[in-house]
């Protein structure tokens, strides 16, 4: 048994031994001359290891997790340029489309008004949704004095409507008594119609319209006899009326403040509609005016004749 057991007190030697064990670091320091004896203990050598090797992780797993993240940052920075680069396309893009269909809106423009001065056009519903169907089934006993006063005054429009789409007549779209001939306002025009630069992106734009340079709050009235289809909130005109004039006329009030009308009534020529603003895509107060014809735009100067609505009876 003797040789299988250590004894006890052996033992307790060695382990005596392994606490003592120790090891001495000298340092020296060229700046005094002396050396300096630092003794460490085992066990604190083997923790400063320990410690050493769990930084050593830690900063491993720091970088790695830095370098990621500088990987992730990169790929972010590239998507946003690829971004930057389809925006920049999109907006090419729309600029193509919006300049290609200001062209389109400047020929159709055109053809109309060839149309209607070689008497191409057919013709559109009155003012008083006088349609074929209805008008197919002969007069009707409860017509309003404004409706007959309407017939009575376009006569030759009406008859010709309720025999069916026909060609309109030779006689010119100012000659008729419900043509768009007066003034919404009397002011300056500080826009025409057609191909000019954006004042706000300083790029070739098409302009549908006129403006006339008008004092803010100034009264702004209907160019003929017509019905409200539009007053409301619409993109770049601001506050806008639009009136319905038959036979596929219509114009168009933007940039009002206010508007006096609901959509559906019936106005006179010479009716205010609304007063000069400033809403929507605008550098100063004044009336942005459009004639329409089947929705294409027209020049509104061939037809603005007179100031006031006693000039234009």
């Amino acid at each position: 048994m003797g040789g299988l057991f250590e004894p006890a007190s052996r033992i307790r030697d060695r382990s005596a031994r392994m606490k003592r064990q120790t090891y001495t670091l000298f340092v020296a320091s060229n700046h005094r001359g002396k050396v300096r004896r630092i003794t460490i203990p085992l066990y604190a050598l083997h923790f400063l290891v320990l410690l050493a090797l769990v930084g050593g992780i830690t900063i491993a797993a720091a970088v790695a997790s830095y370098t990621r993240m500088l990987w992730k940052v990169g790929d972010y920075n590239a998507l946003l340029r690829k971004q930057d680069h389809l925006q920049q396309q999109y907006q090419e893009l729309q600029d193509t489309v919006k300049n290609t269909d200001q062209r389109l809106s400047s020929l159709q423009s055109l053809a109309t008004e060839v149309a209607m001065t070689y008497g191409f056009m057919y013709q559109r519903t009155t003012p008083f949704s006088l349609s074929q169907s209805a008008a197919e089934q002969g007069p009707q006993i409860d017509h309003t004095l404004e409706e007959f006063d309407f017939l009575a005054k376009n006569a030759t429009p009406a008859a010709m409507t309720s025999r069916g789409p026909r060609l309109t007549p030779t006689l010119g779209l100012g000659e008729m008594t419900f043509s768009p001939t007066l003034w919404p306002v009397v002011g300056r025009i500080s826009a025409n119609f057609g191909e000019r630069l954006d004042p706000f992106s300083g790029e070739g734009a098409f302009h549908t319209g006129v403006d006339i340079a008008a004092e803010y709050g100034e009264g702004v009235r209907a160019a003929a006899d017509g019905v409200v289809i539009e007053a409301g909130l619409h993109s770049g005109y601001g506050r806008l009326v639009i009136v319905d004039h038959g036979f596929g006329v219509t114009t168009w009030y933007g940039h009002l403040s206010t508007f006096t009308v609901p959509p559906g009534i019936h106005v006179k020529r010479g009716d205010i509609i609304g007063y000069v603003g400033v809403s929507g895509r605008t550098t100063g107060p004044h009336v942005h005016y459009e004639v329409r014809i089947n929705d294409a735009p027209v020049n509104p100067m061939r037809y603005l004749r007179f100031t006031s609505s006693a000039e234009a009876d």
